[in-house]
């Protein structure tokens, strides 16, 4: 065997072994780092500071004495809250028309207005909340125009559609006691969907 011959065979072989190294057959395997999962976005909240008015429509259930009826109401809201964090706290004013027939007779609610606190927990574009306060009430009993102030306190939910306009709901139980000095108790529970404008 030549020269040129052993030289041939010694690259050839030092190739052969150098395949299995390059592959990594003789190398220890580098664990890869692992990959993080993609956070999710934190969840869209509303700033509820501010006041806001709006427009609501709805359902009321009137007992005065022995009458009682049902029929629609409709009114006009306005207010102004404080976004604590987590808690929402505000103050507000709103008016119900109805026309509401007490028994078929004269009897008959013609308006609501409350004077409303209210305190609520923000779910970011959704608040919910308890609110109470002072309501008066006009009604015709017996054929005579009466009014007289009473209470209410009820449930509710607001959805902030965008930075400006909101879309409600509100159940108030609403209560005066010897309604002007008549002798009769009229309540009234109402349910309503409401839209709001904030500023």
């Amino acid at each position: 065997m030549n020269i040129l011959t052993k030289a041939a065979l010694g690259v050839a072989m030092s190739g052969a072994l150098a395949v299995p190294a390059l592959a990594g057959g003789y190398s220890e395997p580098v664990a890869e780092a692992p990959v993080a999962a993609p956070v999710a976005p934190a969840p869209v909240g509303a700033d509820w500071t501010g006041g806001y008015v709006g427009a609501q429509i709805g359902y009321g259930d009137v007992s005065a004495g022995a009458s009682d009826g049902d029929g629609a109401t409709y009114g006009l809201r306005g207010g102004y809250d404080w976004d604590l964090g987590n808690w929402v706290v505000g103050a507000g004013v709103d008016w119900d028309q109805t026309d509401i027939d007490l028994g078929g007779g004269p009897d008959k609610l013609d308006s609501i207005a409350r004077l409303k606190l209210r305190a609520g927990y923000d779910l970011g574009r959704t608040m919910v909340y308890g609110t109470a306060g002072a309501a008066r009430a006009e009604a015709d009993l017996a054929g005579v125009g009466h009014s007289d102030n009473g209470w209410f306190a009820g449930l509710g939910a607001e959805y902030a559609l965008n930075d400006r306009w909101t879309l409600g709901g509100e159940v108030l139980h609403n209560q005066f006691d010897d309604f002007d000095n008549t002798g009769i108790d009229l309540d009234a529970t109402t349910a309503a969907i409401n839209v709001g404008f904030r500023f």
